[in-house]
């Protein structure tokens, strides 16, 4: 049975860096491309990005089995700490990962959580 979990970075990024690119390569990380069908194969997702001057902070929401949250959160920091992504316009987008971990499904996000899982 799928469960919601929250997988929560910090990213160092220029105030004009694409704001998107992070979240999409963690997409393309789950699911082998940003642009895929659903469902997602691995861990239906979503991720929000916020961003203060220099940092952005991701939540990752993802639901999936208990014996496959490690993998989802090993795909999740190596998307991060790839640091890059091509976008479709073929502009680079950079970006530094400060911090990674888990995180709980706060009380705002537990609808979105309840829908993935």
């Amino acid at each position: 049975m799928r469960r919601a979990y929250v997988h929560v970075a910090v990213l160092g990024m220029r105030p004009d860096a694409e704001l998107r690119a992070p979240g999409a390569a963690i997409t393309a990380a789950l699911c082998g491309d940003w642009g895929h069908e659903p469902p997602c194969p691995l861990a239906p997702h979503h991720t929000r990005a916020e961003r203060t001057g220099d940092r952005v902070l991701l939540r990752t929401l993802f639901a999936t089995g208990p014996a496959a949250e490690q993998t989802v959160r090993d795909r999740i920091d190596h998307a991060l700490t790839g640091g890059r992504l091509r976008g479709p316009d073929a502009t680079v987008t950079h970006w530094r990962l400060l911090t990674s971990g888990p995180a709980d499904v706060t009380p705002e996000e537990a609808a979105r959580a309840e829908r993935l899982a």
